[in-house]
């Protein structure tokens, strides 16, 4: 399976999962392969929202990446992809600063 991301003409954020068979659905946020996939989709439709900030949605992506993902950021690559066609892969640094936040807020919990 693949997933596809994008924006409509008029600003909307689209993505789309299609599979070796042919057939695509539409998502608003959606995980594919891996072990624990349907726990993780799970994840991803209790905590999304509509109009969902895109730090937001980084956190969020991240920290369903964390629950199969080994060693943190080392082991994630974030593409972020904006209006016009823009997207950019994040510094590992920078989703680093997201993992140790995450990981600070579980830690008080």
């Amino acid at each position: 399976a693949t997933l596809l991301a994008g924006f409509r003409e008029e600003g909307k954020p689209v993505l789309y999962q299609t599979d070796p068979a042919g057939t695509h659905s539409e998502w608003k946020a959606q995980v594919i392969g891996g072990r624990n996939a349907k726990s993780l989709r799970e994840f991803l439709e209790k905590n999304w929202e509509e109009g969902l900030e895109e730090s937001k949605a980084i956190r969020m992506g991240i920290q369903a990446l964390l629950e199969v993902v080994d060693s943190g950021a080392k082991n994630m690559e974030i593409c972020v992809v904006r209006p016009g066609g823009a997207k950019s892969i994040m510094d590992e640094k920078d989703v680093d600063e997201v993992v140790k936040a995450i990981e600070a807020e579980s830690e008080e919990s």
